[in-house]
């Protein structure tokens, strides 16, 4: 990328302006609508004949272009856009192609405001004018300076509503164990600032304090309990939640295998009845609702009974997300049960011991394939009539190779965020990877905290 100087007040004269040009697409009609937060303007028309799609926005939406042109473009980065007073005219639909124009009309030394005529055209159609006033940046910037992050069009913020759901909840105690790198021992902290948790830092004291004062941390405030390695963290960290101590766990700079042998541990005392298992909560940007994906990262190969837990985990995950009858789909790579294909013959078995009161909570459907499970279309195309079918809210995946591989392509092909988390221990652990960014670890840690109130609330299950 080219670096892009902004333009400062000591720099800016009346007369300057800036231009730009570029042929819509649906995505950023799309996007333009999205930001502003409103869905009416949006305009769909389908025309059979020719297999295309038309799409316009209206004012809302194209007074962004012009946000973007002062805030990027002149004066550019560091600007703070005090005013917009714009009028409107026409309509702007895929395919055309939109110039937008800020000219500096007015500027004021004693206030630092800087007043800009905006005008967007559609060709020679003008589509939207009028003022806006802006702050412009005292100091100099470039966008090489600033890290740019990857725009995604999200239709669904799942992360969001989580953090929502959770401020009404005090924090709750949580064992870090062995937070002894940068990304473990900050991401509790900002879990810590968010008021998900209360952290207590499990392993080596030195270690802990060194990486906080190598970030500019402050850890004066907090609970360390002292271990000599990464062993000893996790079992301490269990240690503190079978005790009581502790309401949730958190996985630090430790090997995933040590904190989960402590976990299942008969001497650990953190074991049910259920099967322990692992489920990532989806916040994939093309679908329309929280998915969760399960079990990814736990179970290799599991058996049917250990699939039926799996499922109980995961449905009584979604109860406590708010998914009151979440719908299940049991994939495969095929639709209709097959004897060679053994993943079908274990949906088809699921969905009986379903309709048979041996699962409850859910509607299961399966053998899906994974295209039938999330798209209604598909689901039509193939004639697949059932309540599942496009509409899941959990897809159960038929080992950990195939849910590893879905899950990532979710995360990398489609710009999906993920919360993980085990189940079915007595305490939520947030598990989480060293590639996760903060945005996904703290969605992880909100999902545990609502696991945590769940269990304190007499006559609601949370996952066990």
């Amino acid at each position: 990328m080219s670096a892009y100087r902004n333009v400062t007040f000591d720099e800016i004269k009346v007369g300057d302006a800036a231009t730009a040009s570029r042929v819509l697409t649906q995505t950023e009609i799309e996007a333009l609508v999205l930001v502003s937060g409103d869905i009416e303007p949006f305009h769909v028309e389908d025309f059979a004949a020719t297999s295309t799609q038309l799409l316009s926005v209206d004012a809302v939406g194209v007074s962004a272009v012009i946000s973007g042109m002062l805030e990027r473009r002149l004066p550019g980065p560091g600007t703070r856009i005090v005013s917009l007073q714009l009028e409107y005219a026409g309509v702007v639909s895929v395919g055309d192609e939109l110039t937008a124009t800020v000219t500096v009309r007015e500027k004021h030394e004693a206030t630092g405001l800087v007043v800009f005529d905006c005008e967007a055209r559609v060709g020679k159609r003008r589509v939207l004018w009028g003022r806006g006033v802006v702050e412009a940046p005292r100091r100099q910037l470039v966008y090489s300076d600033i890290a740019t992050p990857e725009i995604i069009l999200r239709r669904n913020d799942v992360f969001a509503r989580l953090l929502i759901q959770c401020e009404p909840l005090e924090p709750v105690p949580c064992a870090v164990a062995h937070p002894c790198d940068r990304d473990s021992l900050l991401g509790a902290l900002e879990a810590a600032r968010r008021k998900l948790i209360v952290p207590v830092l499990v392993g080596p004291p030195a270690r802990i304090r060194a990486v906080a004062e190598a970030n500019g941390a402050d850890i004066s405030g907090l609970r360390i309990v002292p271990t000599e390695h990464s062993h000893g963290s996790a079992a301490a960290a269990a240690a503190l939640a079978r005790t009581g101590e502790v309401e949730m766990l958190m996985k630090g700079s430790l090997h995933t295998d040590e904190i989960l042998t402590c976990i299942v541990s008969a001497q650990s005392g953190l074991r049910t009845e259920r099967r322990v298992s692992h489920a990532f909560v989806m916040d994939v940007p093309a679908y329309d609702r929280v998915l969760l994906v399960t079990d990814a990262a736990i179970n290799i190969e599991p058996t049917l009974a250990e699939k039926a837990d799996i499922v109980r985990n995961a449905i009584d995950l979604a109860h406590v997300l708010g998914i009151a009858m979440p719908k299940v789909a049991i994939l495969s790579a095929v639709e209709m049960v097959n004897p060679n294909i053994r993943s079908t013959l274990d949906a088809a078995a699921l969905c009986k011991m379903a309709d048979r009161g041996q699962i409850q909570g859910g509607i299961l459907d399966g053998p899906l394939a994974f295209d039938n499970a999330i798209s209604e279309h598909a689901a039509r195309t193939k004639s697949i009539k059932s309540p599942v079918a496009g509409r899941a809210d959990i897809l159960m995946v038929p080992n950990i190779e195939s849910g590893n591989m879905l899950a990532k392509q979710l995360l990398y092909f489609a710009g999906a965020d993920s919360a993980g988390v085990v189940l079915g221990a007595r305490v939520p652990v947030v598990l989480t990877s060293r590639a996760d960014n903060v945005r996904m670890r703290i969605g992880s840690a909100a999902v545990a905290k609502l696991m945590a109130h769940a269990r304190r609330l007499p006559g609601l299950k949370g996952p066990n």
